[in-house]
């Protein structure tokens, strides 16, 4: 079944996320390769101490721990799913392939930060038998700023 294209513009959120230091630390651990429900002594000696040392990243220019940047996907995604779950637009789950996602960073995000993220249906394609939907997030934190824009593609099998 297409998705009927007076869809298009549609939107979703805003989606809250409260950023918290632990989240981040965790995500750091996970990407690295380490183990975060074993504790951070087993992350990777490779992994920027600015990314999960309190200490070590509040002497450096961010004045903190930052999120490693795919971090984003934690938070930004919040729209896609509502979107792919909203009856309203009759995407059939089974046949669903994500994509693509991509980011465009504009903030550094930090613990502490509170982000709010809304999502637009910005494109409907179809290529043979297959649909193409593409749901385009702009994540705003709490100075109003854009902290970060993402596309996340979903692929419909026919």
């Amino acid at each position: 079944m297409l998705v009927d294209r007076s869809h298009l513009g549609r939107r979703w959120g805003p989606f809250r996320y409260l950023v918290g230091l632990e989240k981040l630390r965790e995500y750091a651990a996970a990407i690295s390769g380490g183990a975060p429900i074993l504790g951070l002594h087993e992350l990777s000696e490779d992994l920027h101490p600015v990314l999960h040392d309190e200490a070590r990243a509040a002497a450096t220019a961010y004045g903190s721990v930052i999120g490693f940047p795919t971090f984003a996907a934690v938070f930004a995604i919040a729209p896609f799913g509502a979107a792919m779950l909203d009856l309203t637009l009759g995407v059939d789950l089974l046949r669903l392939v994500h994509g693509e996602q991509e980011f465009e960073f504009l903030e550094v995000i930090k613990p502490g930060d509170v982000l709010e993220t809304t999502g637009t249906l910005a494109e409907l394609a179809t290529r043979g038998r297959n649909e193409i939907l593409v749901i385009r997030t702009e994540s705003i934190n709490q100075h109003r700023r854009v902290a970060v824009r993402g596309a996340f593609t979903a692929f419909i099998r026919g």
